[in-house]
C-alpha cells in the first residue's frame, strides 16, 4: 500500500499505537536528540514533537586557534541566548523498528519486497507460451506502476520564498550532539542529475545548515553526487540540486537503497509502493522533486568552492572530523502548509538506522544472490554499523569456496566497504549471534583461515590507514574439505540428534510436565 504523503504514514502510525504525541516543549538544540536516543534504544514508538521551542540556530563560527594556523574551522554550536517556537512539528523514529519499516514501506514485512524482487529474477525459462504468459503479465504487474510520473502543482510548492525571502533558521533542523559543528538536516533526499547523461540519482546525504542560504553538502568521494558535480566541474558550470524532506517514506529508503548502476532511485520507489511517484519541476531549478514532499531546498553547488563542514555525531558513533566539503547555495524554499519536518539521528548503536539498514540487507539479498548464488543467508550487525562486517553462510562446494565469496563481496558495491567477513556452512544460522560465535570459536584457525586484503572503505572510518582506504580481512569459519588450505586430518562431524529420535520426543513433550 502506497502512503499519499509523510502525514498518511504519520496518521497510520498512529492508529496502530506505534507514534506518541509529545505536546511539551523540546529545543531542536539537544533536548530532541537525548529523547530520541533514549526511545530508540529502548525500543520505543516513533515521535511527534509539536511544541518545538528552543534557541534560534547558531551557525559554524570561525576557530581562531585554527585561523592561527591558516586554516578555518567551525566551533561546536553553543546554544546561543532567546528562545523561538518553531512552527513546524518534528517527527523522528517512524522507521525505528522492523514493524514501522515495514509499515514504511507499504507491507506487514518488508521481506515481502524480497520474495517480490527474487521472483522477478528468476531465471528459469517458462514451459511453453501459457507459461510464458503468465509470467510477461507477473512481471508487467509488479513493474506497471514503478515509472515517475511528472504533476503540474503539487503540494510542497504550496508555499514559495525566493531570494532574500529563504530563511533555513525557521526550519527546526536539529543540532544533535554538543559538538556538532551546527544543525544538520539529517533525512534528506538529495536530486541531482548526471550531466553527460541527464539521469538522475537521489542521496542520503547529511546538509549542514551553515546560514540562511548556504549549507554544507557532504559528498563523500565515493559518492554518486560527488561524481555529478565533478562532471559539472568540467564542463565549468556549477550543479543544481534539491534537498527533499518528506513524502511516502519508501521515497527515503529509496535514497540509501544499494541500487545496481542506472536503477532510478524513483523508479524503484514507485515499484515498492506499487504506485508511480507523482514528481513536480523546481522553481528555480531545473530538477524534479517528489510533488508530495514537506519541504524542499532548491539550489545550486558550485563545484570548485569548499568550506569546512563538521564535526558532526556520526552513524559510527563517534564524531567525523570537521572537513572541506561543497557549498550547497540555496535559489529557494518550498513547502507545504503546516509542514512537518522529518528527521533522524545517528550515533552510538542501536538507531532508527539500524532497521533501515536490516531492510535494506533484507530486500537486497536476492540482488546479492545474483552475482553470488552460493550464499544463503547474510547478516550485517547493526552494532558493527552494517557496512563493517558481514556475516555469510554458502553452500560450500569445493577448496578455497569460503576465499572465493569473500573476494566476491568485497567487489560488490556497498558491500565493497566490508572490512570483516566471516563465512560459515550453509546450516549455520548467521543471524543468530550465539551460533556464529560458536561456529568461529570450533572452525577457525586465525593463522590459516585468514585472509587479508586491501581496498576502498568507508570515508568516515576513522580507524582506516587513510581516508577512504584500508585494510579487510575475512575468516574461513566452514568445515575444511580434504586437503584444504593444508589440512590434513579428518574433520569431525557436528553433534545433532537423529530426527526419529526429535520427533519422538516432539510427540512426547507436551506429556513431560516442561
Amino acid at each position: 500500500m502506497a502512503h499519499r504523503d509523510f502525514r498518511a504514514f504519520l496518521e497510520l502510525l498512529e492508529s496502530k499505537g506505534e507514534l506518541r504525541r509529545i505536546a511539551a516543549p523540546a529545543s531542536p538544540y539537544l533536548e530532541i536528540t537525548e529523547i530520541a536516543d533514549r526511545v530508540m534504544k529502548a525500543g520505543g514508538p516513533a515521535l511527534l514533537f509539536e511544541n518545538v521551542v528552543g534557541p534560534p540556530h547558531r551557525y559554524g563560527s570561525p576557530d581562531p586557534t585554527s585561523a592561527e594556523m591558516g586554516r578555518p574551522s567551525i566551533h561546536p554550536a553553543a546554544a546561543p541566548q532567546g528562545a523561538v517556537r518553531y512552527e513546524h512539528p518534528v517527527a523522528i523514529n517512524t522507521m525505528g523498528s522492523r514493524r514501522r519499516m515495514s509499515l514504511a514501506l507499504g507491507v506487514e514485512d518488508f521481506e515481502e519486497h524480497a520474495s517480490r524482487i527474487e521472483a522477478l529474477l528468476k531465471p528459469e525459462i517458462p514451459k511453453g507460451p501459457v507459461a510464458a504468459l503468465k509470467k510477461l503479465i507477473e512481471v508487467g504487474r509488479e513493474l506497471k506502476g514503478a515509472p515517475p510520473k511528472e504533476t503540474g502543482q503539487a503540494p510542497c510548492q504550496e508555499i514559495v520564498l525566493q531570494g532574500d525571502e529563504v530563511d533555513l533558521g525557521r526550519l527546526p533542523v536539529l543540532t544533535c550532539w554538543p559538538e556538532d559543528g551546527g544543525p544538520y538536516i539529517t533525512l534528506p533526499m538529495v536530486f541531482t542529475h548526471d550531466p553527460e547523461t541527464g539521469k538522475r540519482n537521489v542521496g542520503m546525504y547529511r546538509v549542514q545548515v551553515r546560514g540562511p542560504r548556504e549549507c554544507g553538502m557532504h559528498w563523500q568521494m565515493h559518492k554518486t553526487g560527488q561524481r555529478h558535480m565533478e562532471a559539472a566541474g568540467e564542463r565549468g558550470r556549477p550543479i543544481e540540486a534539491c534537498v527533499a524532506l518528506g513524502g511516502d517514506p519508501a521515497l527515503a529508503f529509496s535514497a540509501i537503497a544499494p541500487l545496481p548502476p542506472g536503477i532510478d532511485e524513483m523508479l524503484f520507489a514507485g515499484f515498492l509502493r506499487r504506485e508511480r511517484v507523482r514528481m513536480v519541476r523546481a522553481k528555480t531549478v531545473d530538477v524534479m522533486v517528489p510533488a508530495d514532499a514537506e519541504i524542499v531546498l532548491e539550489g545550486t553547488v558550485d563545484p570548485f568552492e569548499r568550506a569546512l563542514e563538521g564535526p558532526f555525531g556520526d552513524h559510527t558513533g563517534y564524531y567525523s572530523l570537521a572537513e572541506d566539503f561543497p557549498v550547497f547555495r540555496l535559489t529557494a524554499l518550498t513547502m507545504r502548509r503546516n509542514a512537518v519536518y522529518p528527521a533522524t539521528i545517528v550515533g552510538v548503536p542501536p538507531m532508527e538506522d539500524g532497521w533501515m539498514g536490516k531492510a535494506v540487507e533484507r530486500i537486497f539479498l536476492p540482488l546479492i544472490r545474483l552475482s553470488v548464488p552460493e550464499i544463503v543467508d547474510m547478516h550485517l550487525p547493526v552494532q558493527a554499523c552494517f557496512h563493517n562486517m558481514a556475516f555469510v553462510s554458502i553452500r560450500k562446494k569445493f577448496p578455497g569456496h569460503a576465499y572465493k565469496v569473500m573476494s566476491a563481496i568485497w567487489g560488490l558495491g556497498g558491500l565493497a566497504f566490508t572490512k570483516f567477513v566471516f563465512v560459515f556452512d550453509a546450516d549455520c544460522d548467521v543471524q543468530n549471534l550465539d551460533e556464529v560465535l560458536f561456529r568461529i570459536g570450533a572452525n577457525c584457525d586465525p593463522g590459516r583461515d585468514a585472509l587479508f586484503s586491501r581496498g576502498p572503505v568507508d570515508q568516515l572510518d576513522h580507524a582506516a590507514v587513510a581516508e577512504g582506504f584500508g585494510g579487510k580481512i575475512g575468516f574461513d569459519c566452514t568445515h575444511k574439505l580434504p586437503g584444504e588450505n593444508g589440512f590434513s586430518r579428518p574433520y569431525p562431524k557436528l553433534i545433532r540428534m537423529s530426527d526419529d529420535v526429535r520427533r519422538r520426543v516432539d510427540e512426547l513433550w507436551p506429556t513431560l510436565g516442561l
